[in-house]
């Protein structure tokens, strides 16, 4: 079976079992794009590469169009997921951040080697 570009090697360590068939193969890589679905998702990680923390009021700012019941909703399942941490200090205003894990923070190059394999097709 193919693997990911060696580049993409920052993950956390974990075990990795390479599919046995194309279908198993398929069937990972459509899991994984199910942490990325919703309209929001990509727009919130983006927000947050480079190591930036940001706080809730950021995002509304930072994402027009976006409610604050929806945004809370998107982070709520990326902080499931395990892609982002919220971290909620105890102050009069609440003040809540949110961060990449690890693991989110190794999705920076996957998404940057899929704008460079786009950009492949527009030039072509």
């Amino acid at each position: 079976m193919t693997r990911a570009h060696e580049e993409v090697g920052d993950s956390p360590a974990g075990k990795y079992e390479e599919p046995t068939t194309p279908e198993a193969a398929a069937a990972r890589v459509e899991e994984v794009l199910g942490l990325l679905e919703g309209r929001w998702k990509l727009v919130i990680l983006f927000q947050l590469f480079g190591g930036r923390v940001v706080r809730f009021s950021e995002f509304e700012r930072a994402i027009p169009g976006i409610s604050q019941k929806m945004l809370a909703q998107q982070l709520r399942q990326l902080e499931r997921d395990g892609l982002v941490r919220r971290v909620v200090y105890a102050e009069v205003p609440p003040r809540v951040e949110y961060q990449l894990t690890p693991w989110g923070q190794s999705l920076c190059p996957v998404l940057d080697g899929l704008l460079r394999w786009a950009a492949t097709r527009e030039t072509s």
